[in-house]
């Protein structure tokens, strides 16, 4: 993801609007004053976000646009991304063409622009016929309405599927990780052994070095969360806590943004989606964007965390 127009940026954070549905003028704009100052450029939606609420589908796109009012330029500084695919009554997934057609078409109405720098599949679509899909981002493409494609918690072998027929690169694929909930580094760290739990593939087979491999960007989603949820100062993680209280101490950084390096030191350059709305841990977790963990201290975490390592 290329950012522009910024002195300072961190391409490798991006803000989550999933959480903004309830959030008013003024705190929208002050999560995304604090995004922008820490260098942030990135903003993430779904067509899904928000769809519990009265505005329905669309709703965090919508309130997005009404709160912050960008002007031109300042649209022009940013990368919007959006995605589709995930729908209710009932509950399941659809990308055919005409879903996702008109589904782009109500995101750049909601976010009140022309384009989408991304545009992703939410989850996969076990009904997909690849070129409906190839021919809904031929028709996105030559509008001028996306600039870029990629998923989201896709597995190597669906993303083959999507590429029979689909001619444009899939850039990113979205996908959970963090220190805590990490299968797709754990799994090729203890392939082959019986007697620990995260040899057993829960990533689709090698979606980390396939990723490397095709050029895709892996964007961390719940970054500072687990199965029981946020790990940060939770009692059931004292020994993680502890060592990322003694990381954060010695580069002089809260604690997030040590959970943040343990994603962004990793070589295949992810990135982190923050789902936070409080400004000052906006700040603060991306202030892990560059720091420089060392080895040591990497596996130091990971083993914190829980982990095995043979």
């Amino acid at each position: 993801m290329t950012e522009q127009n910024a002195v300072s940026t961190v391409p490798n954070i991006i803000a989550g609007m999933m959480r903004i549905a309830d959030r008013t003028d003024a705190e929208i704009r002050a999560v995304y004053t604090a995004a922008r100052e820490a260098g942030v450029t990135q903003f993430d939606h779904a067509d899904l976000y928000g769809f519990n609420h009265p505005g329905g589908y669309h709703h965090c796109e919508r309130r997005f646009a009404e709160a912050l009012q960008l002007s031109g330029a300042q649209r022009e500084e940013i990368v919007l991304q959006s995605k589709t695919g995930i729908v209710d009554e009932p509950w399941g997934y659809d990308q055919s063409y005409e879903h996702i057609i008109a589904s782009v078409d109500r995101s750049l109405a909601a976010l009140r622009t022309d384009y989408l720098d991304v545009l992703l599949l939410h989850r996969p679509d076990a009904l997909v016929e690849p070129e409906e899909v190839a021919r809904a981002f031929d028709e996105l493409e030559a509008a001028g309405k996306v600039r870029a494609f990629g998923v989201s918690n896709h597995t190597p072998r669906q993303i083959d599927l999507l590429k029979t027929a689909v001619t444009q690169p899939l850039v990113v694929n979205q996908v959970q990780l963090s220190l805590v909930h990490a299968p797709i580094i754990a799994q090729g760290l203890t392939a082959n052994m019986l007697a620990t739990p995260d040899a057993v593939t829960l990533d689709g087979g090698g979606l980390l070095e396939y990723s490397r491999i095709h050029g895709i960007t892996l964007q961390a989603w719940s970054p500072f969360q687990g199965p029981g949820g946020v790990f940060l100062d939770s009692p059931d993680y004292p020994g993680l806590n502890a060592e990322l209280n003694r990381l954060a101490e010695k580069y002089g950084v809260a604690p997030i943004a040590i959970a943040t390096a343990w994603i962004t030191r990793h070589p295949a350059t992810m990135q982190v989606v923050l789902g936070t709305t409080t400004p000052q841990r906006v700040a603060d977790a991306a202030a892990g964007s560059t720091l420089p963990l060392t080895r040591g201290e990497w596996y130091g975490l990971f083993r914190a965390a829980g982990h095995h390592l043979p």
